[in-house]
């Protein structure tokens, strides 16, 4: 039997990973229908019918899962092989493919990506926001970012902010018709834009009384799972929202929104990049190195 092409292989994980020819195609840059010709051919030499195919899905079949389960550590190797080869360019270069929620994206990393791209014109840099927790190494991603409490298990985490500080605010006119919380408790008395998770559940507001951490279910009639769309609540005066300070210190210095309860609000929050194995790549490297030179 003929051995099948290494890049015949690669293509066969691609779809087995993202389970669509179509998305496997994007990331190969090669069409649907050449992505789909070349696992016929691949399971043709074989003999063996490795995927199931179906016009709305793709999944393997137990051949397809127990080949994938061989060549995968195979392949890897490779890949870090050829990686490790950037030891000897002047400058890191690949693809550098990340997983972070869009919060953080907007507001903590965007500001800074022009200086990165060009202090590394060879990386070409993938950030795709979601705030779902996912397993980072099934979907294809060089590494995440996450907040301390959800961490992904068997990761090695580096933190890359500590402390960042939150604010609680609210638009002049709602303190006007609402008045100004001046304890916690007051929050219970007030519209509170809410921040929903991808699993249903909303954010206990965690503040500091004290010196003790302390969490509130809040109530109010506005929950968005998007900061942008808080904020814009928030400037119309449809409640309270807590945020990370960086998201509104514009709005702040403007004065289209105000501070209140600083004494309470937690300076806590510590935000890491997590990946799968300490052989990082020389992309993945300069990025962390990066970030550090800011944080």
């Amino acid at each position: 039997m003929p051995r099948p092409a290494l890049n015949d292989l690669v293509a066969f994980r691609t779809v087995a990973r993202l389970k669509s020819f179509r998305r496997a195609a994007l990331e190969l840059e090669v069409s649907a229908s050449a992505l789909s010709h070349t696992l016929r051919h691949l399971e043709e030499q074989l003999g063996i019918r490795l995927l199931q195919r179906t016009t709305r899905s793709v999944s393997l079949t137990e051949a397809g899962q127990a080949l994938l389960a061989q060549v995968q550590p195979a392949l890897e190797q490779i890949d870090q092989a050829l990686d490790g080869l950037n030891t000897f360019r002047a400058t890191p270069r690949g693809t550098l493919r990340l997983n972070v929620p869009a919060n953080v994206a907007q507001f903590i990393l965007a500001p800074h990506l022009a200086l990165f791209l060009q202090q590394y014109p060879d990386i070409q840099l993938e950030i795709v926001c979601e705030d779902a927790l996912i397993d980072i190494v099934a979907a294809g991603f060089d590494a995440g970012i996450r907040f301390e409490e959800r961490l992904q298990q068997d990761m090695i985490a580096i933190p890359l902010i500590q402390n960042l500080p939150m604010v609680m605010v609210a638009a002049p006119s709602y303190l006007q018709q609402h008045g100004t919380p001046q304890i916690p408790h007051d929050l219970t008395q007030h519209q509170c834009l809410r921040w929903r998770f991808s699993n249903g559940e909303y954010y206990h507001w965690e503040l500091m009384d004290a010196g003790k951490l302390i969490e509130i279910a809040v109530q109010g009639r506005f929950a968005s799972n998007d900061a942008v769309m808080l904020i814009a609540a928030a400037r119309q005066g449809l409640g309270l929202a807590y945020l990370f300070k960086a998201q509104v210190e514009a709005d702040l210095a403007q004065g289209s929104l105000v501070a209140v309860l600083n004494e309470y609000c937690d300076q806590n929050f510590n935000l890491f990049l997590y990946y799968p194995s300490r052989k990082q790549s020389a992309s993945l490297k300069a990025f962390i190195g990066y970030w550090r030179e800011f944080f």
